[in-house]
């Protein structure tokens, strides 16, 4: 036995989209429904695991040799729910070695990222059956009075759903056949395989800092929802519409809300309107948000996992972020960050109102802190220096670029420079004009264009 493509089809009452996998097959009620799975390129068989039947011992054993290749597409989610299935326990998993995915090939070569698309765009003789989602809504998840739905329910459906989880490992094989004079490099799976030992390993939250901010939200909502109300008469400052037309009935036509658009008015707005806009704003905070993902991906020994995809951008190869989105933090500026920590997580509300405006301010900034290391251990926070304009420039041989960077320049000030033709200094002459060039080089890089531009801001500060 060379290699296994397998696929399963599974149940759980945890919301998979929400939490993640890992989450997701810890759930008591968790269950491997089918387990479809074809040897060397052989026949492939389904066992019917909810009817009683039983995976042969030498596919089990198989599962955790490491000599033996197992494909699957979104590999991940096969070996975390068979670990499960195999019984190890909540932070023990599978070895990744061993294991490919050919979701990974796929993104390598710049194709879709869903099987479905995968095996449209290389116009496979056998497609992926378009009733799989139906048949994953009746077995997967709980019906609507929170029962499991049992293949006796519904035999016929059931025989189809065998059939739906044959076809997925015919699929996965037939796009591997099409793609296998483009190979993936031994380097790009080597970096998978750390990808799933870091998502296997996860990272620790502390749980009561976590539940307290979500309290002090929720209490915080309350308070400026109450206050905005007495200031506006509205039923629900919290509405788009009836708070445009209550800044419009006051002399403030708006066309948006967004914070960018906010901010700005706030500069001229008078200070009535100013103090409801300041608390819409504070009632918007969508940072905060993090916390309930924190606290829906959470496993039972108190660490979030999966919080990575591998070449998530494809093309570019880059990670992307899932769930509690690691890459994208607020950052914290707030000089009393331990005081404001210890206030949050000893649950002390009216500490916290008495001694700070701006409660999802604090909650925002305190994010980061809600991460932590093992007893006696710390965090090392690293980053590198324009990684993405140092790549670019050498990637596209801008040998004006790779100049400034080999005299140690500000690439900033180097960009700002060249597009308004006057020297820029960091903190000194035409200074102003940096944040100008860091816009245009954060913007533009990958084929960036107007667009990006203006997604970035680049229309507010007068590009």
């Amino acid at each position: 036995m060379r290699k296994i493509n397998i696929d399963i089809e599974t149940y759980s009452d945890v919301d998979l989209t929400k939490c993640g996998v890992y989450k997701y097959a810890e759930s008591p009620n968790f269950a491997v429904l089918l387990f479809g799975y074809s040897v060397d390129e052989g026949e492939v068989q389904v066992v019917d695991l909810a009817s009683g039947e039983k995976i042969p011992h030498e596919i089990t054993a198989a599962l955790e040799d490491e000599n033996v290749t197992k494909w699957a597409y979104n590999a991940n989610f096969e070996r975390v729910c068979l670990s499960r299935f195999l019984g190890y326990p909540t932070g023990k998993y599978l070895s990744p070695v061993g294991w490919k995915c050919s979701k990974i090939w796929a993104a390598y070569l710049g194709l879709p990222q869903t099987l479905k698309a995968v095996g449209a765009a290389l116009d496979l003789e056998n497609q992926k059956l378009d009733e799989g989602k139906s048949l994953i809504r009746l077995f997967s998840v709980p019906s609507k009075n929170s029962e499991k739905v049992m293949p006796k329910d519904y035999p016929e459906k059931w025989l189809l759903f065998k059939k739906y989880n044959k076809r997925d490992v015919e699929v996965e094989m037939a796009i591997q056949s099409r793609l296998a004079k483009f190979p993936v490099p031994d380097f790009v799976w080597e970096e998978y395989r750390l990808d799933q030992e870091i998502n296997d390993r996860g990272i620790a939250l502390d749980m009561r800092l976590v539940e307290n901010a979500i309290a002090f939200d929720e209490r915080s909502k309350v308070e400026l929802s109450a206050k905005l109300r007495e200031l506006t008469n509205l039923e629900n400052p919290n509405s788009i519409m009836q708070m445009k037309k209550w800044l419009a009935d006051n002399g403030l036509e708006v066309d948006s809300l967004g914070k960018k658009e906010v901010a700005e008015m706030l500069k001229t707005a008078p200070a009535q309107l100013a103090e409801v806009l300041e608390l819409r704003q504070q009632l918007s905070k969508s940072s905060v948000k993090k916390y309930i993902a924190m606290k829906n991906a959470v496993c039972s020994d108190g660490r979030a996992r999966g919080m990575f995809q591998f070449y998530g951008a494809n093309r570019t190869g880059r990670f992307s972020g899932k769930l509690v989105q690691l890459q994208n933090l607020p950052q914290n500026h707030i000089s009393d960050l331990e005081q404001a920590r210890e206030i949050v997580k000893s649950g002390d509300f009216e500490t916290a109102k008495l001694l700070y405006d701006n409660i999802p301010q604090v909650l925002s900034e305190l994010i980061r802190t809600a991460f932590v290391p093992h007893d006696g251990m710390k965090f090392v926070v690293s980053d590198f220096s324009a990684i993405e304009a140092r790549v670019i420039a050498w990637l596209s041989g801008e040998k004006w670029r790779i100049s400034a960077f080999e005299k140690g320049e500000d690439i900033y000030c180097a960009s700002a420079s060249k597009m308004f033709g006057v020297p820029v200094e960091k903190h000194g002459i035409n200074g102003h004009l940096r944040q100008k060039g860091k816009i245009a080089e954060l913007a533009l890089g990958y084929g960036g264009s107007v667009g990006a531009l203006k997604a970035m801001g680049a229309t507010e500060m007068g590009l």
